[in-house]
C-alpha cells in the first residue's frame, strides 16, 4: 500500500533533506517506485539531485499552472528515484506559502492523493518551522520521522514538536503517526551523545541512530546519491548503511 512519510523538526540544521534524500535513494534502489518531494522553499533536495532548475516547480503544481507529471523529474543515477523539485532562487513557493495557502489548507494533502496512483512510496523533505506549509505537508502525511542532533536543544525541540503536532491533528482532523526519531550525526565515543540517546529510548519512540559520515556531504557536493558516491574509492561506511536498512525496513514494512 502506498504511504508518504516525512521528516520533520521545527530546528534547523538536524539533517531532514540529508535523511530524506538519502532514505528515498535506499527504497529506490531496493526496486520501489519513489517520489521525493521537496517541500523546502530553499529547495535543497532539489540543488542536490538537480544540476539546473526545471520548467516546473512543486508550486506551479500546487496552483494549477501545470500537471504534477509536468513537473517530477526521474533522477537517472538511481532507478525508480523521482523528484518533485522546488527551486531556492528564483522559486516562488514562499511567497505562495505566506500569500495564499491559507485560503488552500488541504492542496498538498489532495496532491499526495494524486500522486499515491504512480508510486510505491512517497517522501516529503520539509522545511524548518510549523507554519502554513509545514503544516500542510504534516496533515498530507501517513507518518512524520523527527530527525535531530545529539544536543540537549534538540530534546526540546522535540518536545515542542510533539505538543504542536497534538494541536494540528485536533485541529485539522489529521491521523499522521508519529512514533521514530532519527538521531544523525551520532558518535558513541561522545558520552553526551549516549546520554541523548538513552534520554530519548525512554520515550514512547522507536529511535535510530545515523553515525557521523563526511561522504554525505560529499556527495551533496557532487550531486550524487550517497550509496553510488565514492571518494578514494570508499563509499558511505558499514554502519551508515546498516544504520539506514534498519530504518528503511521499519518505515515500510
Amino acid at each position: 500500500m502506498i504511504k508518504t512519510v516525512a521528516f520533520h523538526l521545527q530546528k534547523g540544521g538536524v539533517g531532514k533533506t540529508t535523511i530524506s534524500g538519502t532514505l528515498a535513494c535506499q527504497s529506490a534502489l531496493a526496486g520501489f517506485k519513489t517520489l521525493l518531494v521537496d517541500v523546502d522553499p530553499q529547495g535543497n533536495a532539489s540543488s542536490w539531485f538537480l544540476k539546473n532548475a526545471t520548467k516546473y516547480e512543486l508550486v506551479d503544481v500546487i496552483q494549477g499552472k501545470c500537471f504534477w507529471n509536468d513537473a517530477v523529474v526521474e533522477i537517472p543515477q538511481i532507478p525508480n528515484l523521482f523528484l518533485l523539485p522546488t527551486f531556492g532562487i528564483g522559486g516562488n513557493l514562499k511567497n505562495y506559502s505566506e500569500t495564499k495557502l491559507a485560503e488552500e489548507p488541504f492542496v498538498i494533502q489532495d496532491l499526495i492523493a494524486e500522486l499515491s496512483g504512480a508510486y510505491d512510496r512517497i517522501i516529503l523533505d520539509m522545511s524548518p518551522g510549523l507554519g502554513r506549509l509545514e503544516r500542510a505537508a504534516l496533515i498530507a502525511s501517513d507518518e512524520v520521522i523527527t530527525p535531530m542532533t545529539p544536543e540537549v536543544f534538540s530534546l526540546d525541540g522535540l518536545e515542542i514538536f510533539i505538543d504542536e503536532l497534538d494541536k494540528i491533528k485536533k485541529n485539522l482532523r489529521s491521523n499522521v503517526k508519529h512514533t521514530k526519531i532519527v538521531i544523525n550525526s551520532f558518535d558513541n565515543r561522545i558520552k553526551q551523545h549516549r546520554d541523548i540517546y538513552s534520554a530519548a529510548c525512554t520515550g514512547v519512540f522507536s529511535v535510530f541512530k545515523i553515525p557521523v559520515d563526511p561522504l554525505f556531504r560529499k556527495a551533496q557536493e557532487a550531486g550524487m546519491a550517497p550509496q553510488v558516491f565514492k571518494k578514494y574509492g570508499k563509499g558511505l561506511k558499514a554502519s551508515t548503511i546498516e544504520s539506514f536498512t534498519a530504518l528503511d525496513l521499519a518505515i515500510w514494512r
